[in-house]
């Protein structure tokens, strides 16, 4: 049971580290927060912070979420942990980084929602999976130029396609946090949604790319 909090807290701090608050904190002089859409994801970066910004933050904090799965994976590996055991370790590291993520320690546990980092853990648990839900995102967003449309199935295809296709059988416990991650990251875009249906919601034509 220690190995599980001292996972779950290495993998909680490393999906809290606010990579959009920071970059445009040290680039831009301006808190993240208060531009846009409020929120310190790697989209509302690009609309205000600009397209190469926008992009490390998507890369950096996919990139917490992975390590944070990846660190699971080998501890695990140099405790002797069963393959079932390290499963659950994995989906511990994955569950706490989104959590990190969404309810930062550093920010009065407000966040971003967990795209890019969702993104990240998926990568360690399943990569294959995580590139199909990739795949997905750019077809829709190519399709809609709705980043929180793209997002939202993006998150529907990942749980579908690693349930699907994993050929070794998962712990009951990494089959919810397959299952919980993405309903975790559609929950947070409640608000696009309803814009979504209101037809009012953001979307990025090229040129206000190009702009932001």
């Amino acid at each position: 049971m220690l190995l599980y909090w001292i996972v779950g807290v290495i993998a909680y701090l490393l999906g809290s580290i606010p990579f959009g608050l920071i970059l445009v904190r040290i680039f831009h002089k301006q808190d993240i927060r208060t531009q846009g859409s409020g929120n310190i994801g790697a989209t509302n970066v690009i609309r205000s912070g600009g397209k190469g910004l926008g992009a490390i933050t998507f890369l950096l904090d996919a990139a917490k979420g992975l390590i944070a799965v990846l660190l699971a994976w080998q501890i695990a590996l140099h405790t002797h942990q069963s393959q079932l055991q390290a499963q659950n370790l994995a989906a511990t590291a994955a569950l706490c980084a989104i959590l990190g993520h969404i309810y930062t320690v550093w920010l009065r546990f407000k966040g971003g929602k967990g795209v890019a980092t969702g993104f990240g853990v998926f990568l360690g648990i399943a990569p294959l999976s995580a590139v199909v839900a990739l795949i997905a995102f750019i077809v829709v967003f190519a399709l809609s130029r709705y980043v929180s449309l793209a997002s939202i199935l993006a998150a529907v295809v990942f749980p579908l396609a690693a349930l699907l296709r994993h050929h070794e059988p998962l712990t009951p416990f990494m089959i919810a946090v397959v299952i919980l991650l993405p309903l975790i990251v559609i929950a947070k875009h409640h608000a696009n949604i309803r814009r979504l249906l209101d037809g009012t919601e953001y979307r990025f034509s090229k040129s206000k790319a190009a702009a932001a």
